[in-house]
């Protein structure tokens, strides 16, 4: 199943930290055709917005757009990550030879 509250976020500044909860979750980052990075933390907003500032990388390469998470605890985070990246395949999530080089892109997802 998707993110419990999948309602479609703007992976932006004010978007993130005005719905971005500051707790323990797994997040997801998109784009208008796929979803590129699944992820869990102790803090939601902190990470996504770590994410946000990255350059050059594979995650940023991939133009995204949107994010979309739900609160956990950290015993059940990896858990939950996993079985979000067996659903909705996260491009970034993928060992590098399993990625499509839809634009020729290489790089790695930091942290």
């Amino acid at each position: 199943m998707p993110f419990d509250n999948c309602i479609a976020r703007v992976f932006t500044n004010t978007s993130i930290y005005r719905d971005a909860p500051a707790v323990s979750g797994v997040y997801g980052i998109s784009n208008a055709r796929e979803w590129i990075y699944v992820g869990e933390t102790d803090n939601i907003q902190a990470r996504l917005m770590e994410h946000l500032q990255e350059e050059s990388t594979f995650l940023t390469d991939r133009k995204p757009t949107g994010f979309a998470y739900e609160t956990c605890p950290s015993h059940s985070r990896m858990a939950r990550q996993n079985r979000l990246i067996l659903e909705l395949e996260p491009v970034c999530n993928r060992r590098p030879e399993q990625r499509r080089p839809d634009r020729g892109t290489q790089g790695r997802l930091t942290g």
